[in-house]
């Protein structure tokens, strides 16, 4: 269903531009970008759910390092094309395919939340291409040994992934029902409806701009239904397609101890796993209100990292 509209290809004002980017086997998938052509590409790996709309501040901090913004939606949000069954390490190609539309060689990235691993992807799969990477409370893998995937989960995200672990079948009406419920709130409503998956420094996060801009995301995810956020979530629950112990590219890793959503075990396991890890354990902070307060630092910290 699309619950968003029609949205400007020069999205909340700033100077970037929507385009679409061919990948090898057929698809499309929608694109952001803007700056300096020049500029070495900061490549955004979005959350579950959601979709590259570009946040004004971001993109200012972004290009203020003189970096060229890029987002986009993964296969099945916005107006991407959907790419049933797809992996994790599946996005490594469509990101190089967008480097390539772009006549870009290298880029640093970063993915939040459900967009974490793919950011590790493309770390583990384009160490050619990828200068340094940044994973923002990040889930971990399912079913590895010593990560009790869903401890320390808020409520809603435990019946998620457990429907997400009995398939498409039982998933799809419950993210049917939750799109559903969504096209309906505001902006002043976003934290609210996000129940036990948000703490109180993340209900704090969650006014103004931010809760507007996490509501228009989602919106423009959800263009086509729920398929980028049902074929996300059943990617989570099988093996990635990559092995985390591969990666040879500088990576930082920020995690809140007050994540709901992703808890502080995730942050740790991946910590442990990935070489050389920059890892920020940041005990006042939880899922979004890290991502918001903090962008500027993990810019620098991952320009300095790299």
């Amino acid at each position: 269903m699309d619950v968003s509209g029609e949205l400007p290809s020069d999205c909340h004002g700033v100077n970037v531009e929507k385009i679409s980017v061919a990948t090898g086997d057929g698809r499309s998938l929608d694109v952001w970008q803007g700056g300096q052509p020049d500029g070495l590409p900061f490549v955004i790996h979005h959350g579950t759910p959601g979709s590259g709309l570009p946040y004004d501040p971001f993109v200012e901090e972004v290009f203020d390092r003189g970096l060229r913004w890029v987002s986009y939606s993964r296969p099945g949000y916005g107006d991407s094309s959907r790419h049933p069954g797809r992996t994790v390490a599946d996005c490594a190609a469509d990101v190089a395919a967008i480097l390539d539309r772009l006549g870009a060689e290298r880029c640093y990235t970063l993915g939040g939340s459900g967009g974490g691993p793919h950011a590790l992807a493309c770390a583990a799969l384009l160490p050619e291409r990828v200068v340094g990477a940044t994973t923002v409370a990040g889930v971990g893998p399912y079913g590895v040994a010593d990560l009790d995937f869903l401890a320390g989960m808020g409520p809603e995200n435990v019946e998620e992934f457990g429907a997400a672990l009995a398939g498409e079948a039982e998933l799809r009406p419950i993210l049917e029902r939750w799109t559903d419920e969504y096209a309906q709130i505001t902006a002043d409503q976003v934290a609210e409806s996000l129940g036990g998956l948000v703490s109180d420094v993340d209900k704090a996060a969650l006014t103004g701009t931010f809760a507007q801009a996490m509501l228009d995301s989602f919106r423009e995810g959800e263009r086509q239904g729920v398929w980028g956020w049902l074929d996300d979530d059943l990617a989570f629950t099988v093996d990635w397609g990559f092995d985390l112990a591969s990666i040879r590219v500088p990576v930082s890793l920020w995690q809140g101890f007050q994540d709901r959503m992703v808890p502080p075990s995730h942050g740790q396991w991946l910590e442990q796993r990935i070489r050389g890890v920059r890892a920020h354990m940041e005990p006042d902070h939880g899922h979004l209100s890290l991502y918001v307060s903090s962008f500027g630092r993990l810019l620098d910290d991952l320009l300095e990292n790299a």
